[in-house]
């Protein structure tokens, strides 16, 4: 690589014109539900087949758990005509309810383009509003979100600490004849580093003038390639994943409609799932920092305790299925957003705060039981005593109690007495 960034240069050129014989591209970004909507029930269907089998057909390739979590509360929709604008042609939408306590309406919706005639960079950059990109934002006009969802869902913008400004994107590109840089070697099958940056553009959604590559990350970068086969290849990263071919697609009949069904299919629910997770992880992670905010430290603690139970019985699952790719994106998906890592540190700091609930508790009960102590000891042996002389004067227990209550008094100046009542003070705050 040059150090006057020819080579960026020549690439952004090259990446920026490659047009793909197949180019599709969906768009997730979360929504509000607050109904459900008049759509057919379950996954937008991707084969000949009708919705029920579509859906049974991935149900079959997941775990149990992890098909209620992608399919019990989805809808999808299309419309005929498709809707087209300029390059793009809207071929589907889906809703997945992703409810949590603090948002019960909370959604993605699922928006599916097919690209033609244009080259799919340009488009992404312009979803990532990247400096210098004329071209305009493709979700304007009529396919704005709160155009396409308009009386079914409300757009909005995530406000949680770790979200994204933009919408996550997954891009699917397979090369004609002429983009011989992005396939195998016939000779070697070796694919040729261009392959790989491209598809780091797609999914970064970034040229490589955009983001330069250090010459140091080129190996590690290339190692986060999910390689499903030796016709295609994946990448997951912050900003959007993404799907390149590496040989030319003949058209129609070719395998790589089996590969787009699949990287319509189950390989974005693999990316669904993780979409879920990560915002119910920011939920708990903003929840857990407030928790000391008011008072009614054991009330929060166990509320907390009960929306993580919640969440680890239907929405975290970090494989889908026994194999398959689509466990590999779905953990490509947990390292780039570090969830594994950021859940473990919910489940520690949720047991040291219910420790310190468990604490104060005691502590209460401690204190409590002292003043019963400090309260009781005075008053039963004064009557005790009344009780053995046979005394049943009324001036007798008056005199007494006074006396026990002095007592009791002169005992709350003690030093158990004083650490009694700081123990219950200390309960209380």
């Amino acid at each position: 690589m040059s150090e006057s960034g020819g080579w960026n240069e020549e690439l952004t050129r090259a990446f920026v014109a490659a047009e793909g014989t197949r180019q599709t591209l969906a768009v997730l970004l979360p929504v509000r539900l607050t109904a459900d909507p008049p759509w057919p029930k379950g996954p937008l269907p991707i084969a000949d087949h009708g919705a029920a089998a579509e859906e049974a057909a991935r149900r079959r390739l997941f775990t149990a758990s992890a098909g209620r979590a992608l399919y019990d509360r989805r809808w999808h929709t299309r419309t005929d005509p498709a809707p087209v604008q300029g390059p793009m042609r809207l071929d589907g939408m889906e809703l997945l309810r992703t409810p949590s306590s603090r948002s019960p309406e909370q959604a993605l919706a699922v928006l599916h383009f097919t690209v033609t005639g244009a080259p799919l960079l340009p488009l992404l950059r312009a979803l990532g509003r990247r400096r210098g990109e004329t071209a305009p934002d493709p979700l304007q006009g009529p396919f704005a979100p709160a155009t396409l969802l308009a009386g079914v869902a409300d757009p909005e913008v995530p406000a949680g600490p770790f979200a994204l400004a933009r919408p996550y994107t997954v891009a699917f590109l397979t090369p004609p004849a002429d983009l011989s840089r992005v396939m195998r070697d016939p000779g070697t099958a070796e694919l040729p580093l261009a392959a790989d940056l491209l598809l780091h553009a797609l999914a970064s959604r970034a040229t490589p003038t955009d983001l330069p590559p250090a010459p140091e990350s080129l190996p590690a970068m290339r190692a986060e390639v999910n390689r499903i086969s030796a016709d295609w290849s994946a990448l997951v990263l912050r900003q959007g994943a993404a799907f390149l071919g590496h040989r030319p697609d003949t058209g129609p009949g070719d395998f790589y409609e089996y590969a787009l069904g699949n990287a319509r299919g189950t390989y974005l629910d693999a990316l669904l799932l993780g979409t879920a997770q990560r915002n119910h992880i920011d939920e708990l992670t903003d929840d857990l920092s407030a928790v000391f905010g008011d008072a009614g430290l054991a009330r929060r603690v166990t509320d907390l305790e009960r929306r993580i139970a919640v969440f680890r019985s239907t929405y975290w699952r970090q494989h889908l299925s026994a194999h398959g790719p689509a466990n590999h994106l779905l953990l490509a998906f947990h390292a780039r957003y570090r969830l594994p890592e950021r859940f473990a540190q919910i489940l520690a700091e949720a047991a040291d705060y219910a420790r310190l609930a468990q604490n104060q508790e005691s502590q209460q009960i401690a204190g409590a039981l002292g003043v019963l102590t400090v309260l009781g000891l005075p008053v039963s042996t004064a009557l005790a005593i009344l009780q053995v002389l046979g005394d049943t004067s009324a001036t007798d227990l008056v005199v007494a109690l006074a006396a026990s209550l002095a007592a009791t008094a002169a005992a709350l100046t003690t030093r158990y007495g004083r650490l009694v009542l700081s123990s219950l003070r200390g309960s209380r705050s």
